[in-house]
């Protein structure tokens, strides 16, 4: 039986819409190769299956108590659902507004207009000095609330303004913390990812290694081009009807976006140097209301570092596609006269001292990102920045300008073995998924006071 029947059968569609749905969610490597190992069955050669073995043996499926510390999702906005229930007690035209469309801004800010129309209330005016009506203007509407019923109104519909506003930032950060981690999977539509089963399980296992949580060391993060995803990459490579758009959403590498056609290339580096117009705002912004030390990217008391360090990883992420897709298609002459530079991210103080114990040399990458124009700048064009000064930057500081990705595609690097996720406190890691879980609550490794837990007696 090869793949491409194997997802026509229950358990296949059924893997398949398991696959897609992990593209946009935070599961584990080896749950992820558990499920392709149900899609494609029989089609995997003894050897491909002995190598999927060594991530799916580790799967939560499999163990007899299938916990795991680790959160499965990226953290989701809190939703506008309190504001939604106040306003209901408040105002007679108020529909209901339940599941996630309290955590859509579209329906939210919907909700707030419709409300508004009751008490007078224009969308966007919500100053109570300026913009609340007088009490011989809501006589002219035929109102016959008191004084303190209208304003109590018109405070929570204010607040709900404000909350509209948070909640369209907040998701807008996740997108970024996805893009960050996992490019554009989280993009493709469920008949892109669906045409081809060995490309939705390159995709969607590669996706799982690239949203691997950063660990708490000097040494480097794993590499998520691993041996499974090498095994999973090679059957795309021999399937002659490989879906090689689906591969070019994850997997940034110039012999991938050639495989192209024109207008597909064409339309992923639309999309990829609009991902870097909508970065740059939030870099800006999250700069502008920082005071980060740009000559060092140590954090400091105060420094957003989760803001900087998800949109800078966006930022980086964006725009090795952008310049890979120029090399695809042979347009790399315009880095010549236009090439932002890369985002640094924010170290944490401990991990800068335990790099300086260790006697380890400073980071040159840090010294290219202090004399190059920040990136947003030149986006915007207010600076300029181009090839030969960042060649001539990276040269100056011992940094090959190609091999370090900063002026050209980032090289293959060697494949990973295999190594089983950890469980993670804060970075550290924990043997055991229970204790890691208390040891989360309590506050362990957070850098904030522990809770005091009272001994039984």
């Amino acid at each position: 039986m090869n793949a491409t029947r194997m997802t026509t059968s229950t358990a296949g569609q059924e893997a398949m819409r398991e696959l897609y749905a992990s593209l946009s969610a935070r599961r584990r490597p080896e749950d992820v190769a558990e499920t392709i190992r149900e899609l494609l069955g029989d089609s995997l050669t003894r050897q491909e299956a002995h190598v999927l073995e060594t991530a799916a043996r580790g799967s939560l499926a499999r163990r007899i108590f299938g916990y795991t510390s680790m959160a499965q999702e990226f953290a989701r906005p809190v939703g506008a659902d309190r504001q939604v229930a106040r306003a209901s007690e408040l105002f007679r035209s108020a529909y209901p507004l339940n599941g996630d469309l309290c955590s859509n801004p579209d329906a939210v800010e919907a909700f707030i207009r419709a409300m508004g129309q009751e008490i007078g209330k224009v969308f966007g005016q919500s100053d109570y000095r300026d913009h609340r009506l007088t009490h011989g203007q809501r006589k002219e509407l035929g109102m016959e609330l008191s004084r303190r019923g209208y304003n109590k109104r018109f405070r929570l519909l204010a607040r709900m303004e404000a909350k509209l506003q948070r909640l369209v930032r907040e998701i807008r950060k996740r997108e970024l913390q996805m893009v960050g981690k996992s490019g554009l999977a989280s993009r493709l539509s469920w008949d892109e990812f669906a045409a081809d089963p060995d490309a939705a399980a390159f995709a969607a296992y590669y996706t799982a290694r690239r949203n691997l949580r950063s660990e708490f060391t000097i040494s480097g993060q794993q590499r998520a081009y691993d041996e499974v995803a090498a095994m999973l990459f090679a059957r795309c490579e021999r399937n002659p009807s490989a879906a090689w758009w689906t591969v070019a959403h994850v997997y940034p590498r110039v012999e991938i976006f050639r495989r192209l056609s024109e207008r597909q290339a064409g339309e992923l580096v639309g999309r990829w140097y609009g991902v870097l117009q909508k970065v740059a705002e939030v870099l800006e912004e999250t700069w502008t209301r920082s005071s980060l030390d740009r000559s060092s990217m140590v954090v400091k008391r105060g420094d957003d570092s989760t803001t900087w360090n998800n949109t800078a990883g966006a930022w980086n992420t964006a725009r090795d596609n952008w310049i890979g897709l120029l090399y695809a298609l042979e347009w790399e002459d315009l880095l010549d006269r236009f090439l932002p530079g890369k985002a640094m991210r924010l170290i944490a103080g401990d991990v800068a001292a335990w790099h300086r114990a260790e006697g380890s040399p400073p980071d040159a990458n840090l010294f290219v990102w202090n004399e190059l124009p920040l990136p947003w700048r030149v986006l915007s064009g207010a600076e300029a920045c181009t090839l030969p000064m960042v060649v001539e930057a990276c040269r100056r500081h011992g940094l090959d300008p190609a091999r370090s990705g900063w002026v050209a595609p980032r090289p293959h690097g060697a494949v990973a073995p295999f190594r089983p996720t950890p469980e993670l406190v804060h970075g550290v890691t924990v043997a055991n998924p229970f204790l890691a879980d208390m040891l989360r609550k309590l506050g362990y490794f957070s850098g904030k006071p522990q809770m005091q837990v009272n001994a039984p007696v």
